[in-house]
């Protein structure tokens, strides 16, 4: 049976750095499977993903150790706004473990956390987040010249702004933006709702994200009537902004000289992260090959929307916040398609297959029910989507079954086809 990892190709090194989310370990291999070129991902502290699974320092080195076998780059998100209380002896270990660990950059927002790591750790490399809300080229020299390697960029410039920082940088600085996934309403992700409504610091990893919360409108003299401003049936999503998604205006991106293509999504699910990596994967590989024909194929704009996500946007790359605020206030998402079951590397699972059962078994981890004779498809890390029959189901053990109903269950699949379908498997059809 052929398994299309071993037909991967050697990257075009003139592209720019694919770079996705990595919230947990899960995700990481999902990252690094599906054609990242760096991850970045956060340990226990000072990250803005504190909803996230995230790393301990020991899943950190095995981490990096996983990335660095595949050729992918790590970097960690120190990107806190911090609080005098955050600068303490446990923060200089865990910046030390961070440089042992063997990490590529860490990423920064705050001056004094930039001062620390260079203190501290002054070869580690450090990139600057999107929080510091970098919006020129002086502002790219000013931290260039303290050390920084990397600009993040904010995400309120226009594409045309880009252009021009890039045109007044040296090619040493490299340019970071956002390609893809969420938006925040607030400017660079600066906001104080959370804090005010709940008391979570949104800026310190804690966001409760109440600009995706319902509201309605009161009238003081009638506070029992509701008045729904604009909306659906659940009331006004005021401050919802849609989604990035900037896969049709690659070559622009390109032209405008950014280094590395982010995309958004510690928070989502694994599947989540494989198939927006994969389609940008695909996209750029094309675009190196292709560059003068280029367009971006109706099956992978078709991907994009078989994940979860809000209504897409271009964000403010081609119009202002003035002139567009690119919300979203009729929609809260759009469901992805139904994941049914994850092909798993059975020695990697430490599983041994019961020799009464056919040599064409797959090891699947079940995600949702599904039973024998589903029609299915599987996404593998390249290549087209493949239709699958599930043919016969069995228990780690070897009994058989007729379904898979429990979350999380081992079970092993008999399928119809030749190529070895180690991705994740989903019901054929539209989103869930």
């Amino acid at each position: 049976m052929r398994d299309p990892l071993a037909e991967r190709k050697t990257r075009d090194r003139s592209l720019p750095e694919l770079l996705a989310p990595a919230g947990d370990p899960e995700k990481l291999a999902a990252a690094i499977r599906y054609g990242a070129d760096a991850v970045y991902l956060a340990g226990p502290a000072m990250g803005l993903r504190s909803g996230c699974g995230n790393f301990t320092p020991e899943q950190l080195k095995d981490a990096v150790k996983l990335a660095h076998g595949q050729g992918v780059r790590v970097y960690v998100t120190v990107n806190v706004l911090a609080w005098p209380e955050d600068f303490s002896l446990a923060f200089a270990r865990y910046l030390r473990q961070l440089q042992a660990a063997g990490v590529d950059a860490v990423i920064v927002s705050d001056p004094g956390v930039f001062t620390w790591v260079r203190r501290l750790c002054p070869d580690l490399e450090i990139h600057i987040s999107t929080q510091a809300s970098v919006t020129n080229g002086w502002a790219c020299r000013f931290w260039a010249q303290l050390g920084a390697r990397r600009i993040v960029l904010a995400r309120e410039l226009s594409l045309e702004a880009i252009q021009q920082i890039r045109r007044q940088l040296p090619p040493q600085i490299e340019l970071e933006a956002f390609v893809h996934g969420a938006m925040c309403m607030a400017y660079s992700g600066r906001c104080l709702l959370s804090n005010a409504y709940t008391g979570r610091r949104s800026n310190h990893g804690d966001c409760a994200q109440p600009c995706r919360w319902e509201y309605q409108v009161h009238e003081l003299k009638r506070p029992q009537q509701a008045l729904t401003v604009s909306g659906d049936e659940r009331g006004s999503y005021l401050f919802s902004s849609k989604d990035l998604c900037m896969l049709s205006y690659l070559p622009q991106l390109l032209q405008a000289g950014i280094s590395s293509l982010k995309i958004e999504g510690r928070g989502k699910s694994a599947y989540y992260v494989a198939m927006v990596t994969r389609v940008y994967r695909a996209a750029l590989d094309e675009l190196a090959l292709h560059p003068d024909s280029w367009a971006a194929r109706p099956e992978w704009l078709a991907e994009l929307e078989a994940t979860v996500h809000r209504p897409f946007g271009t964000g403010f790359y081609f119009t202002s916040p003035q002139q567009d605020p690119a919300l979203a206030p009729e929609t809260v998402a759009i469901k992805q398609k139904t994941v049914v079951a994850k092909a798993l590397d059975q020695t990697m699972a430490g599983v041994r297959r019961p020799e009464h059962l056919p040599e064409k078994t797959l090891l699947l981890q079940q995600k949702n029910k599904f039973s024998r004779g589903d029609k299915l498809e599987a996404v593998l890390p390249r290549g087209p989507v493949l239709s699958l029959d599930c043919l016969r189901l069995w228990q780690a053990d070897g009994t058989e079954i007729s379904s898979a109903p429990h979350p999380g269950m081992l079970v092993w699949a008999q399928w119809e086809g030749d190529t070895l379908p180690l991705g994740y498997w989903r019901r054929q059809g539209g989103n869930g």
